[in-house]
Parts: C-alpha cells; structure tokens; sequence
C-alpha cells in the first residue's frame, strides 16, 4: 500500500471520528427516547433494555405535535419564499449598479448580517405591539424575513455578478423590460443559489426559538421548538416526554433537509447545463 492510500485510509477514518463524535448527542437523544423515566434516573449513559414506545404515546398527547408541525411548517415555507423572492428582486439592481452608492448600499446589508438577533428583538417587539402583529402569523413571518433578508441580498448580490451581462443585451433587443429581463432570464439560472440560500433560512427558522417565544402568546400558533420547550419545567425535566419530543420536533426538519439537499445537488447540475 503506496503512501497515498495510507493518506486516504488515515482522512476517512478521521473523518468518520468526527462524524461520529458529532452525532453523538443525536443519538444520545434517539436512545432515550425509548427508556422510560425511571430507568433514565437509574442510569443516564445507559443503553435501552428494550425499545418503549409509551414515551412517544404519551409525548404527542401533551404535545399538541400535528399543530405544531403545521405551524412551523407554514412559516417556515412563507419565510423562505418571501427572502428569496424579495432578497432575489432587490440583489438584481445592486449587482449591476457599481457606482458609489449601490457599493455602500451592499455594504449596509453586509452590516445587516453582523447585527444579532437578539439586538433586534426588543424594537421589533415595541413595534409588532403598537401595530398589532404580536400574537400572529404575519407578525412572526416579517420578524423572520427581515432577519433573513441581509442574507439573501448579500448571497444573490455574488451569484448574479456572476451572470453574462450578454444575456440581458440580447433580452433587451426583444425590448424586454428590466422585469421582464429579471423574471425570465435571470431568475430562472439563480436555482443553485435559491436551493443553497432556502436550506439556510429554512434551518435558522426552524430551529429558531427566541423570537416564537417572544411574539406568540396562543399556544395553537406556537411552533415545534415552543412545544418542546414546554416540557421544560422551572424545577424539574421529565426526560421521558423531552427526548421522544426533540425526536419528534427534528425529525420534519430532517426530511425537509433531505429533500433541499438533492435539490441543491440537481440545481447545481441545471445551472451548469444552462
């Protein structure tokens, strides 16, 4: 065996390490989910004697899941489209402005980017409550795209400085419209970048758990990550509903990410062939 398999065997093997030290607290999660509270107190590092599926019974019973599910799902799904529609529309004229102030212009969103959450939080609140969107769908959705759309600009704003200035000349003989030029020329090549930018969007919405908490107050509007987070209690956790809920609150994300990724794997390609 030549040194350079020996190079390969070494990186594989160090690569399924990490993988495995990564995945450690999921799987952590996974197996206690199938133990019952009293055999997690006995013995927290201790492997299930047999698979119990009462916790995740009891789990969807106090869990309220369908609605949960629902709601993440619909606003996650709004947010996405809403960024990369809007980040996409709004990215076109400051990739073809290089004068002063479209350069200026991009680096106030980049600033946007640099901002944290939880900075914007309390104004965003004062507000959502003086206009009356606390408590609501659109509410929760604006909060989203408006922390979601620095990214996107800043994201498109790269990938259609990349486009061949060519394609919207020869457009403009067919006297197109800028519109015109964006919607049927450019937008249909950024589908590689849209793929990539959604799954970002889609895990920061999913997964985020601060502004939900703060702008929903009904509990048939809460989201996946505030259903979880109610069986975390001031004293005490019950584990056997925590973990078959973080199971049931991951797995809907997983199946989405799945589906984005071979998305972005043919989008690549498309975009290629184009």
């Amino acid at each position: 065996m030549n040194r350079h398999k020996i190079t390969m065997w070494i990186g594989n093997i160090f690569v399924v390490v990490l993988v495995l030290v990564m995945l450690t607290p999921v799987i952590y999660m996974i197996l206690m989910s199938f133990r019952t509270g009293e055999e997690i107190a006995a013995d927290p590092l201790g492997l299930p004697s047999s698979l119990y599926f009462g916790n995740y019974i009891n789990t969807l019973e106090n869990m309220d899941y369908v609605r949960a599910v629902i709601n993440s799902i619909g606003i996650t799904l709004s947010v996405t489209v809403i960024v990369a529609l809007v980040g996409s529309m709004a990215a076109y004229p400051l990739a073809r402005n290089t004068t002063g102030w479209g350069r200026a212009f991009i680096m106030l969103v980049a600033l946007g980017l640099a901002t944290p959450a939880f900075v914007t939080i309390t104004p965003i609140y004062v507000i959502f409550r003086s206009i009356g969107l606390l408590d609501s769908y659109l509410g929760i959705i604006l909060a989203f795209t408006a922390l979601n759309l620095p990214l996107a600009v800043f994201f498109y704003v790269g990938f259609i400085g990349a486009v061949p200035r060519e394609l919207e000349e020869a457009a403009k003989l067919d006297n197109c419209s800028d519109f015109q030029i964006f919607w049927h020329v450019i937008r249909p090549l950024l589908g590689p970048a849209t793929a990539t930018l959604s799954l970002f969007v889609m895990l920061m919405v999913w997964n985020d758990f601060t502004y939900p908490l703060l702008l929903l107050t009904d509990p048939d509007k809460f989201t996946v990550m505030i259903a979880v987070y109610r069986f975390v209690g001031n004293h005490n956790i019950e584990p056997d509903l925590l973990f078959p809920a973080a199971v049931l609150g991951s797995l809907p994300l997983l199946i989405l990410f799945m589906i984005f990724q071979r998305r972005i794997v043919s989008g690549v390609t498309a975009g290629a062939v184009k």
